[in-house]
């Protein structure tokens, strides 16, 4: 399976710097978690990702309700071309520990996310067993892996 067939498509995206209200009601308002942060030009080549959890704990929590995306935001995310087998995307999330992953095409453009619960759901190319075997190694806490 292509990770083209698993995506999301068109994922709502965002700017380094709009504002993390900004971002918080583009998540609201699509009832997402995550948006992909992308360059302000035609090429909508990703910069970072930004979590609910970021706008929660890197700004919200301290206090910062005027801090910009590229305050908060995860810089350079871990990407997967649309061509690429599903195959990329899980060992990604398994090595990596992060629960979302921006798919780009070949001009590397964001046309595309893939997240842990489409991993979940794409039983035709991935195992059971394997989505369980992400999970659990997307979900270990930092240090656990051998990871510092």
């Amino acid at each position: 399976m292509k990770v083209h067939e698993l995506m999301t498509k068109n994922p709502v995206c965002c700017a380094p710097s709009d504002s993390v209200q900004d971002a918080a009601r583009l998540m609201a308002a699509n009832e997402v978690g995550s948006l992909p942060v992308v360059d302000g030009n035609e090429s909508g080549r990703p910069l970072g990702i930004v979590t609910d959890r970021d706008l929660a704990i890197g700004a919200l929590a301290e206090g910062r309700i005027d801090a910009r995306v590229s305050d908060v935001m995860t810089p350079n995310p871990f990407t997967v071309r649309d061509s690429d087998d599903v195959g990329e995307v899980n060992r990604i999330m398994s090595e990596e520990q992060v629960r979302r992953v921006p798919v780009v095409n070949d001009k590397g453009k964001v046309v595309g996310i893939v997240a842990q619960a489409d991993l979940a759901l794409s039983q035709g190319g991935v195992s059971v067993s394997e989505v369980g075997r992400v999970v659990e190694r997307i979900s270990e806490p930092e240090g656990a892996s051998g990871k510092s």
